[in-house]
């Protein structure tokens, strides 16, 4: 697999993963909340941040913990499992502004075309009104456009990868699919999908549909409450007591396994998922 160099222009707090103790620091620094999804199939690799093992045999399907990172610039690179950090990369950036303060996911996914990038997603942590939740929808896979239905009219219509559409809306069910734009080919699904008070539940779709392999990862962020009780979580795996959301039909089977984080004791969770 050939190397994807991505150039890192990070522009309105867009960052990549890289380690605490490797940032680039200059005084006192902000904090960032960071997770990372691993929506490559076929592919367990190792990451490296500033050229120090960050994450080891993470396997596809598997979402971190979110964890706080210093601001400051990181170059990431991501080999095959047990390359070692001079090992080829199969996908790498270099320099990359980490700024403090921002809540950030990093998706390894396909792009539209079947080749492995990297995306930052800025997670939306302001508040929702009482009795709402907020539902993020994201294509990382390789697909064509897609329409995210409720009740087989689309919702967020003509979704291509790697944008991401959401929506506030009441607590509750909404039952969805997953269809090719403007047609009625569902993809995936239909699923009811729960929509909590207070919480970001944002929903990845991944793969290849040539490869016929397409999956969906479930991340959730609590705490979005208009008065909230605490700081804003996560549930890339332990942080926060919602744990990751079985979303689609109860959660749709993983390849996961808990890959090992060398720095620090944080956890991965096994995102669930299934075609």
């Amino acid at each position: 697999m050939s190397v994807r160099r991505v150039t890192a222009v990070m522009a309105a707090g867009l960052l990549l993963a890289g380690l605490p103790a490797a940032a680039a620091q200059a005084g006192p620094t902000a904090n960032a909340t960071v997770s990372v999804l691993h929506a490559v199939p076929g592919a367990t690799v190792d990451v490296y941040a500033n050229g120090k093992a960050l994450l080891t045999d993470f396997k596809p399907g598997t979402l971190t913990d979110p964890v706080k990172l210093p601001e400051g610039a990181y170059d990431l690179k991501v080999t095959a499992a047990g390359a070692g950090a001079n090992g080829a990369a199969v996908i790498q950036a270099d320099d990359v502004k980490v700024p403090g303060g921002a809540n950030i996911t990093v998706v390894a996914h396909l792009g539209a075309d079947g080749k492995p990038v990297l995306t930052p997603f800025v997670n939306d942590v302001s508040k929702v009104a009482a009795g709402k939740g907020r539902l993020t929808v994201r294509h990382t896979a390789a697909a064509p456009a897609v329409d995210i239905r409720a009740g087989g009219k689309p919702v967020f219509a003509g979704l291509t990868n790697p944008e991401e559409a959401k929506a506030d809306l009441p607590a509750g069910t909404v039952k969805a699919d997953v269809a090719l734009a403007g047609t009625s080919t569902v993809a995936l699904g239909p699923a009811d999908v729960p929509v909590k008070e207070g919480v970001n539940t944002i929903v990845y779709a991944w793969g290849s549909a040539a490869d016929k392999n397409l999956k969906l990862a479930v991340q959730t962020i609590s705490g979005l409450h208009h008065n909230p009780s605490g700081i804003p979580g996560g549930t890339g795996g332990q942080a926060a007591s919602d744990g990751v959301t079985p979303v689609w039909a109860l959660g749709l089977a993983v390849l996961a396994a808990i890959g090992a984080i060398s720095v620090g004791s944080a956890r991965l969770a096994k995102v669930r998922a299934r075609s």
